[in-house]
């Protein structure tokens, strides 16, 4: 019949764990000599050096193989997206709700577009960039100073009425409000080949009649070709995207109405499913007395 093991203490445990953290008798730490610990830290530090050095010669050579001034894949954006100002979301989509009675909730939306429109400041335009040949495109085969490539000018001035300049309000306290629509960004894209795009506004719920006397600033809501094709920030850091402004002068009181602003040109895909906001900005307004 088996015997039961014996129970040890905790002081009997506690010794051997000492004894196991330095053996006296053979002057071993944990188990290994005091050499046998050397050689072992020896290796590791020399498997880490190692590994180390590898990840360090991969970063390397795949970062020598890169353009710093053109992503090397872009495939992913063949139609540039469309974006409006001011942004206000609200639970499922761009919803611009404000009171003209009420100061403080049109005075959101000013803000908003007065803020978004700082580096278009006639100054800061001009000390950065310069101006362009307009209805071409700017093409740039080499560099200049400082391995940069020039910038075209756009200042808020040539957003009209929308500017904020002769109407801080942007129209908003009258029911007449401007929305400044931008395109974004693709390196090397050259849209509407050769012919300028513009925007296009439309209803989708609501009267017609809300496109009444409907302004697009600059003239005819063109994106002139001369801010095309951009060449990336490292390439361009003063670029300024050109805007669109639209002032609706017609619109609805107390009434949802959707609109969708397209840009139109060709080269410029509104109709992906997986990206509402390519090519165009749908989003809805609500003016209430």
């Amino acid at each position: 019949m088996a015997t039961l093991k014996e129970k040890r203490t905790c002081g009997q445990r506690c010794e051997d764990f000492g004894h196991f953290i330095w053996n006296s008798e053979n002057k071993t730490f944990m188990g290994r000599t005091p050499l046998r610990w050397v050689y072992i830290s020896l290796y590791y530090v020399a498997f880490y050096i190692v590994m180390t050095a590898l990840f360090s010669l991969a970063i390397y050579v795949m970062m020598s193989t890169m353009n710093p001034y053109t992503p090397t894949y872009q495939d992913r954006l063949k139609s540039p997206g469309v974006m409006i100002w001011p942004d206000v979301y609200g639970d499922e989509d761009l919803e611009i709700y404000y009171n003209m009675s009420d100061k403080s909730s049109w005075t959101k939306m000013a803000e908003i577009l007065k803020v978004f429109l700082k580096p278009y400041n006639e100054t800061v335009q001009y000390h950065q960039s310069k101006q362009c040949e307009k209805g071409k495109y700017n093409k740039q085969d080499t560099f200049g100073p400082h391995h940069t490539k020039t910038s075209c000018v756009f200042t808020q001035e040539m957003l009209g009425n929308c500017s904020g300049i002769s109407d801080p309000t942007f129209g908003y306290p009258d029911g007449k409000p401007c929305f400044i629509i931008k395109m974004n960004r693709i390196i090397n894209f050259l849209p509407g080949e050769g012919v300028a795009p513009y925007v296009n506004c439309t209803v989708l719920e609501g009267s017609p009649s809300n496109l009444d006397g409907v302004e697009y600033f600059p003239t005819n809501g063109t994106f002139d070709l001369s801010y095309f094709p951009y060449y990336g920030k490292l390439a361009q850091p003063h670029y300024s995207n050109p805007l669109i402004a639209v002032k609706f002068n017609s619109m609805e009181r107390n009434k949802v109405v959707k609109l969708e602003c397209r840009v139109v040109g060709k080269g410029i895909s509104c109709e992906n499913i997986h990206d509402p906001y390519e090519g165009k900005v749908v989003f809805s307004v609500k003016i209430s007395t």
